[in-house]
């Protein structure tokens, strides 16, 4: 009966490491990823009010076409 009771403490030990190491990795992806995540979100729900999404991200280099939105698509 002990040895029962032991592996059942063994498993929950072994499922809170796995947990705790899974939301160590999402607060380190939300922390690189936060800001353009963030921003993407925003400038999408601009376009669906019928705005222009044109919050740039940091880093894009891709400003040649410049910003675009819902009303631009038929275009």
């Amino acid at each position: 009966m002990r040895n029962h009771l032991k592996q059942l403490g063994q498993g929950m030990t072994e499922y809170i490491i796995i947990v705790a190491l899974i939301a160590i990795a999402a607060i380190a992806v939300y922390s690189i990823f936060g800001d353009t995540v963030r921003t993407q979100v925003g400038n999408m729900s601009k376009e669906l009010a019928g705005q222009k999404g044109n919050d740039k991200v940091k880093g894009n280099v891709d400003d040649a076409t410049g910003p675009k939105g819902l009303d631009d698509f038929s275009n």
